[in-house]
């Protein structure tokens, strides 16, 4: 729960800081009265986000079970690449979004109503989407169940007040950080959703190994026990995975997370040689 928790609370605040920016900035230049149009586009992102989640739930249902695996587990590789690309682009322009949208906000106006709407529209429907497909792989991961799709709400629901705080001038935070190190854990999360990919598609028979056990300790971690149910939600953990599973989780986690906290940063070059000093000058006698 908690993972598909802090799912719904880094997507939402993405998408609330964009139309908090976006609406300060439409009242702050006296253009209160193009606040419809855009929020018009918020909605139809809103909509559309929520008819491809719904579109991957009930869309699958109808089909075998080989079939269903291997969609999943080929969605699971797709949405682990959306989110990895989509913290990596946040972390860089966290502290550049605010001018960033505020100038296409600009072009928008001089355009018309239109580009308003198209513009807030783009500005979340990209959240949406990635949240959506990526919700939809975390909570199968997760398993069966209520819990985690009340996690992603209330993680939702969170980040909506957070937005509103923010907006309100109610609530500071270094937005740089917070985005570095959720995003930290969301990598942690994205690589045992890749890992559940991998075993769809080894179930499909899309990918071979799924007799292959790289270890089995489910007798000392039951599925179905209260810690069991905590590591399967919060890390996707699965008592007994493939040497397939354990290998690209492995491949994916360790230097995604260096490459993010930024252990693989540009070496300095190294500072030259001080110039060696001047002779001192000869005192003369004189």
């Amino acid at each position: 729960m908690f993972s598909n928790y802090l799912i719904g609370l880094r997507e939402g605040l993405e998408a609330s800081l964009v139309v908090c920016i976006l609406i300060a900035y439409l009242v702050k230049t006296g253009n209160k009265d193009k606040l419809g149009p855009l929020w018009l586009g918020v909605g139809l992102a809103a909509a559309l986000s929520l008819a491809f989640g719904a579109g991957l739930e009930f869309g699958t249902s109808e089909l075998t079970f080989q079939a269903q695996e291997a969609i999943g587990g080929s969605l699971s590789i797709v949405s682990v690449g959306l989110v990895t690309w989509m913290v990596f682009w946040m972390k860089r322009t966290a502290r550049h979004m605010k001018t960033e949208l505020q100038d296409k906000l600009d072009e928008a106006l001089a355009m018309g109503t239109g580009a308003l709407v198209t513009t807030a529209f783009l500005a979340v429907g990209r959240e949406g989407l990635e949240t959506s497909l990526f919700v939809w792989r975390s909570v199968h991961a997760a398993g069966n169940g209520a819990g985690p799709l009340v996690g992603v709400l209330l993680g939702i629901g969170s980040s909506i007040l957070l937005g509103w705080l923010f907006y309100r001038g109610a609530l500071k935070i270094n937005l740089s950080k917070f985005f570095t190190w959720t995003g930290g854990m969301l990598v942690v999360v994205a690589a045992g959703v890749l890992a559940y990919g991998v075993h769809d598609l080894q179930e499909a028979e899309f990918l071979p190994g799924l007799m292959n056990k790289a270890f089995d300790v489910s007798a000392t971690v039951p599925p179905d026990s209260w810690y069991g149910t905590l590591l399967k939600g919060t890390f996707n953990f699965q008592p007994d995975p493939t040497w397939l599973q354990v290998g690209v989780w492995v491949a994916y986690l360790v230097p995604t997370l260096l490459l993010f906290f930024g252990v693989f940063a540009r070496t300095k070059a190294p500072a030259p040689a001080p110039a060696p000093a001047a002779p001192a000058e000869t005192r003369s006698g004189s």
